[in-house]
């Protein structure tokens, strides 16, 4: 069965930066595109950032600039850099394959003074 692990979320102030781990697991890991969801408390889960199996990226318009997906084919693992966060990037943030129905349980992540 796949496995997804994320951890890096936490508390941090406005302007500051943290960055998401994912860690994957009984999967050909560098076969698959990637991506970074997030749904803060009522409202529905949205994509933040998506990298392809290439590298390609892609990025939602309210992080651009600030957010940096990346991945380690060899240790399959997938990376969120946050810079300059904002109380609105307020979330939890789940992992995900894309094409299939796997997801990891979420890390949160707090924006706040």
């Amino acid at each position: 069965q796949v496995q997804l692990a994320e951890f890096g979320g936490g508390l941090v102030q406005p302007g500051g930066s943290l960055r998401l781990t994912c860690s994957v697991s009984r999967i050909a890991f560098s076969n698959y595109g990637m991506a970074w969801y997030r749904q803060a408390p009522g409202k529905q889960r949205e994509l933040v950032a998506s990298i392809t199996d290439g590298g390609i990226t892609d990025y939602a318009d309210s992080v651009k600039g600030r957010f940096t997906i990346s991945r380690d084919n060899a240790k399959k693992m997938v990376h969120l850099r946050m810079n300059s966060l904002k109380p609105e990037d307020t979330a939890v943030y789940y992992c995900h394959i894309e094409g299939t129905e796997v997801w990891g349980q979420g890390t949160l992540v707090t924006v706040s003074s």
